[in-house]
């Protein structure tokens, strides 16, 4: 199952610094979205709004036509999983009670738990042996397999995820990469990925927002961004990217 979100007019201040200009946009269901550009260009602020972290200052989102309000924020947050940097893993707690907290607060039956930490195992490759260790005692890789498990435990309708691989060395970047889009195939979700890099963008979404300084500069296919750039920052953004090299 996926979910269509929608933005209109939706702008965020802080003060006197707007970090994101009003801004028109809609996420397809079953599709992939990337929202690249430097830092401080508003992507990961823009995602918070979607995940009602943050109330926009202006407009407003829809999911599935539902307005996100305060009001509706929490029933609407467990339909999303969402996954930061690292993992966010709290280091208390062994990778399989990372995984299961929210199931367990919601008082899931142990045997369902246990079901499907047994097919999120399968699903994003990572050891069942590995799910008695703490955070500590996982890989980098290890840990952000264990953060996405977490966020897809309750089979959320919208998968939001802030700079999921940037601590990771590229061998092991790469690999992940792989696996995601994969996953992300198999699950026909709606996907968010914030990054920085075009390469990965290009990689794994169906379609790019490229954003700069709190403004939506272009959105497009990595080909409309290549053939067509709508100004000359999106050709100088793309120039700077040396991981698309490889593409």
């Amino acid at each position: 199952m996926s979910a269509t979100i929608e933005l209109s007019g939706v702008s965020k201040r802080y003060g006197e610094h707007l970090a994101l200009h009003p801004a028109d946009l809609t996420f397809e269901p079953g599709k992939t979205t990337a929202l690249i550009g430097p830092s401080g260009c508003g992507k990961s602020t823009l995602l918070r709004l979607i995940a009602a972290l943050v109330t926009p200052s202006g407009g407003g989102v829809t999911f599935d036509g539902q307005p996100v309000t305060p009001q509706s924020a929490r029933a609407l947050r467990g339909r999303m999983g969402y996954v930061i940097q690292d993992g966010g893993l709290f280091p208390h707690l062994t990778a399989a009670g990372n995984i299961a907290l929210m199931a367990r607060q919601t008082r899931r039956p142990e045997p369902e738990i246990r079901a499907r930490l047994a097919e999120l195992c399968e699903l994003t490759r990572f050891p069942p042996a590995g799910l008695d260790r703490y955070p500590a005692e996982l890989s980098g890789g290890q840990r952000q397999r264990v953060g996405l498990m977490r966020a897809l435990m309750l089979r959320p309708d919208v998968l939001l995820l802030d700079e999921p691989l940037g601590a990771l060395d590229p061998m092991v970047r790469a690999s992940l990469q792989t696996d995601l889009k994969e996953i992300f195939r198999q699950l026909d979700q709606t996907v968010i990925l914030v990054t920085h890099d075009m390469g990965e963008a290009g990689y794994l979404a169906d379609r790019i927002v490229l954003m700069n300084e709190g403004r939506i500069v272009q959105a497009g296919t990595l080909a409309d961004l290549r053939e067509r750039p709508a100004a000359p920052y999106v050709a100088e953004f793309l120039r700077a990217q040396r991981s698309l090299v490889a593409l």
